[in-house]
Order: structure tokens, then C-alpha cells, then sequence
């Protein structure tokens, strides 16, 4: 069996030394050759953690013209050290890379045979060792999974979505990254948004401008969009204490996203869909710590112990257009959300599944939601806000309700399985919501349900009281009411708060509690808990608790 997993006082005192490392200057070299010194700019991280291995990253700028998306400067080579100690004195693994144009200057490093369950802390250097102008990256602290068959008696997720540069500042992050006791970080989608400066803020105003200012098409927007989101301290400081685990949405490409196109993308003026998600995809790949998995998507599957297994979607490179309700191929089986070998392989792992838990990264909404009675003034924004067609129909066709075949495949498959504590982990809506997934939404609660889901909210990203322009907690009150009367399975929904979400997983029971932050469009935000939910081992089913995990 292995150790219990620290506690959040227990590792205070680690954390404070790495966010401090983090917030030193660079150690550079005499004045004046600081200029053209190289320099790690963009932070470092790590992510996709295996019992004995982990991804390192960073990004090296060689010299000052050598900007994200630039395409200049020499290459560089750079050492990383990984060890297991804070001073470096027991290093596990070191070695060399060369940054280069051809990747923007971005660096990954795969290192494995490593040991499982230890935390372990890395740093970037460049420039001649002995030079007065080396340079040092900061210290970061990351941990590997525990052994295939390890006991494990907790593991706890911070989880986010949906961070808007332009709506925001990522407090969000800062207070995650305070808090110490994490495994991992786990995005759901949204790291970036795509849209020209002004287009997509919040409520209309630009808290922080994007670079570039124009909508991102090509490999160079997107390596700009992604430099300028790792220059944000908060984002950083996060990066820097706990491993992460990332899957895209649509916004890392465009608005809507699907295998043809996407709603926010017109070929006849903005060049063709392909060779657009194909550098956005390079560029993710190059500024993120993921690994790229089955034919270069984000579909993979990570494990910790006999307690979760990770089941980590891409439910946007292979599914079928969007259509509008009404039109007859909602329930077709020749549309799909995941693709054939996609849906296969999750089956296949979730029916494979030994351990205590099953977690699915989940792009999008999986629990139906019918919206019947809302008045039309509250409707058409919630309908925007939700991707529902404009004139209110009931089914919101991006998230699986629009590929219901699919979504009933799925569910069968765990009810005729008995494949049990499924958890639907999701983000994309910028609202945050509680749910069992119903076997059969419109006779739930006698029909049962076969898993439960945990949707957070958006980190800065516009929700229903901002497209309102109206209070929190005021109209969206009624909204949401309408939701719940509709909708038996949904136990909790808020359609205002912005925040995260800290998932807590025992071999009793899952649990994830809502923060929520006081001010998206202040630097110094704070944060406080605003409600939990959990599912008991076995059971299904979803149910409030009135404190957070300790």
C-alpha cells in the first residue's frame, strides 16, 4: 500500500519556496549583454504524469526579435535537470535539447524511468554554463502517478475551463496554485480563445488585449495567442507547482469546432479549415505539456493507482457538423461526437477497468438538458450562451444532446456492462452544474441513472449574467429554476459564478466543490467556496454536501 497523500499544511511550506522561485528575476549576466542574453519567458511546467515518467516544458527566447510566432532565432541549446530534491544535490535525470525556430523555441522533454509517486523539481538552463550570462529557468515542483497497483487513499484535481485573456485576469489559477495540496491540474478545454481583440470579452469591455489583435488563422496567430496566455503570472505559478493534465474544446481552434469546420470560420475569407486546425493543433501541441496521443489528438488515458483510472477526450476532431433540432439527424447514427475508433477505445478501457474509479475528461455536457418553459427574454441569451439555435428550440446541439445516438451507445454500454462510479468530468458552458446522467432522461428518477456529472464553470469567460448585463443571481434565478423543473437529473446548476472547481476522489466516494472568485476583472480576485456535491461508490447518483475537503 502506498503512503497516504500529503496534506494541504503539510506541503505549505513547499509551495511557498517554489511560487518564490518563481517570482525571482532572471539571473542574468553583466547589463549589458542582458539584452540579448536568452531568457525563459513563457514559465515552465509539466504535464501528463506517469508512474515513471513525466513531460517537461518550457520555452527559451534567444534573443529579443525572437518573439512567439516569429519564426527567428538561432537555435538554442538548453539543459534540464530534473531531481529529487528542492537543492538539487540528488538529480534523477538530466540532459539536452535544442530549441528551435521550427518549434517556436518550445521545449518538451519526455522523461521517464522515474520512480512512482514521488514529487520531484526541474529546472531550464541556457547559455555557455560557465558565462556570466547563463541563465536559469525558475524551479518547478512535479510529481508521478502512483504504481499501476498501488492502493491510493486520496487524489484530489483542481479542475478549470474556459480562460478568456481578454474577459479577465486567471486569479483563478493563483488561488489553485495556493493551495498546496493538488496531484494535478486538470483543464477541460479553453485554454486559449481565438476571437480578434474586442470581439469576445467581458460584457463587451477588453480587460486585457489580445496579441494579435486580429482573429488567429495561421501556425504564427496561434504560437502568439499561446505566448501571450504563458506571460500571465498566475498562469505560470500554477504551471510551476503541480503537474498538468489538458484537453482542447472548440476555442483552441474556433467557435464550434467540428472534423469540417467550425461557426467561427468562413472559408471563402479566412483560407481553409484544414490547414487552419492543423496549426492550431501544432501550436497547442507545442506550447502545452500534453502529449500527443492517437493520430495527434488528445484522446489518451492516464491511471492512478487502483483508485482512477482517466479516460481524456477530444470531442472535436472527428465529429459531425452541428444541426439544428427539427431536421431529423439529432438521433442519426451516421453523425458522431467521437468518431468510430474514439468511442471504441473508450469502451474498450472503460470496460477494462479495474480500478475503483472511472473519470472522463468531457469536452461537453453529456447529461441532457431540455429547456421548455423559459420566457424569451431569458431564452435567447441563455440560447447563445449554451450554442441552442436562435429561435429557443430545446437541444443543444453541440454538446451530446445534438448526437444522441452516440450518447445512448455509450450509456448502454455501462448500464449492460454494470460498468459503475462513472464520472463525467466537463467544462465548456461557463456555468457550473451537478447531475446524474440519466438511463432514460424522460422517465429519470425510476429509470435511474448509469453515471453522474460535475460541470465547472468558466475561469473568466462571459456566463448569462454577463450577456444580460445584469446583477448575478438575479434573472438567472429564473433560468435556472426552469432548468432544474425541467430537467429531474440536474441537482445544482449556477449560471453566473466564475472560478474552479477541486475534485476530491476516495475509494468511497467522489467529490468536487465549487469556488468561486469575487472579481474576474481584478488582478487581486478572491476566491470562496460556494457549494459541493458528491457520489457515493455504487451509487449513481448525486448528492449536496454543506463543507468542502479538508
Amino acid at each position: 500500500m502506498t503512503a497516504a497523500r500529503p496534506h494541504r499544511r503539510q506541503v505549505l511550506k513547499a509551495t511557498a519556496v517554489v511560487a518564490g522561485a518563481a517570482a525571482l528575476p532572471l539571473s542574468l549576466g553583466a547589463a549589458a549583454q542582458a539584452a540579448t542574453a536568452p531568457r525563459f519567458l513563457h514559465g515552465v511546467a509539466s504535464g501528463d504524469p506517469l508512474p515513471d515518467g513525466i513531460l517537461l516544458w518550457t520555452r527559451v527566447t534567444p534573443a529579443p526579435e525572437a518573439v512567439p510566432g516569429s519564426g527567428l532565432g538561432a537555435d538554442t541549446e538548453v539543459r534540464w535537470e530534473l531531481a529529487a530534491d528542492k537543492g538539487f544535490t540528488r538529480i534523477a535525470a538530466s540532459g539536452t535539447v535544442t530549441s528551435s525556430a521550427a518549434t517556436d523555441h518550445t521545449v518538451k522533454v519526455d522523461v521517464r524511468g522515474l520512480t512512482p509517486d514521488t514529487a520531484y523539481w526541474y529546472r531550464f538552463s541556457a547559455g555557455a554554463v560557465t558565462s556570466p550570462d547563463a541563465v536559469t529557468s525558475p524551479v518547478a515542483r512535479t510529481r508521478t502517478t502512483p504504481a499501476a497497483d498501488a492502493a491510493v487513499d486520496r487524489l484530489r484535481f483542481g479542475v478549470a475551463s474556459c480562460a478568456n485573456w481578454e474577459a479577465g485576469y486567471f486569479s483563478a489559477y493563483r488561488h489553485l496554485a495556493a493551495r498546496g495540496d493538488l496531484d494535478a491540474f486538470l483543464f477541460l478545454g479553453d485554454y486559449i480563445y481565438e476571437y480578434k481583440s474586442g470581439e469576445f470579452c467581458a460584457r463587451g469591455s477588453v480587460v486585457r488585449p489580445h496579441a494579435p489583435a486580429h482573429e488567429i488563422l495561421t501556425l504564427a496567430d496561434y504560437r502568439t495567442r499561446h505566448g501571450r496566455y504563458k506571460t500571465d503570472e498566475d498562469l505560470q505559478a500554477l504551471h510551476a507547482q503541480v503537474p498538468t493534465i489538458a484537453i482542447w474544446d472548440d476555442h483552441e481552434f474556433a467557435n464550434d469546432a467540428w472534423s469540417g469546420g467550425a461557426e467561427n470560420h468562413t472559408p471563402g475569407t479566412e483560407g481553409d479549415w484544414t490547414a487552419r486546425m492543423a496549426a492550431a493543433k501544432q501550436a497547442y501541441f507545442e506550447w502545452m505539456p500534453v502529449r500527443p496521443s492517437i493520430a495527434g489528438t488528445t484522446y489518451r488515458r492516464l491511471r492512478y493507482g487502483r483508485l482512477a483510472d482517466l479516460h481524456l477526450m477530444d470531442q472535436r476532431s472527428f465529429r459531425s457538423q452541428q444541426v439544428k433540432v427539427g431536421n431529423g439527424e439529432v438521433d442519426s447514427a451516421d453523425r458522431t461526437l467521437t468518431g468510430r475508433a474514439q468511442m471504441d477505445w473508450l469502451k474498450s478501457g472503460l470496460a477494462a477497468s479495474d480500478t475503483t474509479w472511472r473519470l472522463i475528461g468531457n469536452e461537453v455536457m453529456i447529461s441532457p438538458v431540455a429547456l421548455f418553459s423559459l420566457p424569451d427574454y431569458l431564452l435567447r441569451p441563455l440560447a447563445k450562451l449554451l450554442g441552442l439555435p436562435g429561435e429557443g428550440l430545446a437541444i443543444n446541439t453541440d454538446q451530446w444532446d445534438g448526437y444522441t445516438h452516440d450518447r445512448r451507445e455509450l450509456l448502454d454500454h455501462l448500464r449492460t456492462n454494470g460498468i459503475t462510479n462513472t464520472v463525467f468530468l466537463t467544462g465548456d458552458i461557463h456555468s457550473a452544474w451537478a447531475a446524474d446522467v440519466p438511463n432514460e432522461a424522460a422517465t429519470y428518477p425510476l429509470s435511474g441513472s448509469v453515471a453522474t456529472e460535475f460541470v465547472v464553470t468558466s475561469v473568466t469567460s462571459d456566463n448569462i449574467d454577463d450577456i444580460l448585463k445584469v446583477a448575478p443571481q438575479t434573472l438567472s434565478l429564473v433560468a435556472a429554476a426552469a432548468i432544474k423543473g425541467a430537467n429531474r437529473h440536474i441537482q445544482w446548476v449556477d449560471l453566473d459564478s466564475h472560478g474552479y472547481g477541486v475534485l476530491e476522489v476516495t475509494p468511497a466516494q467522489t467529490q468536487m466543490d465549487y469556488f468561486v472568485l469575487s472579481d474576474r476583472t481584478r488582478k487581486d480576485a478572491t476566491t470562496k467556496w460556494s457549494r459541493s456535491y458528491r457520489t457515493r461508490s455504487g451509487t449513481q447518483q448525486i448528492e449536496r454536501v454543506h463543507s468542502p475537503v479538508k
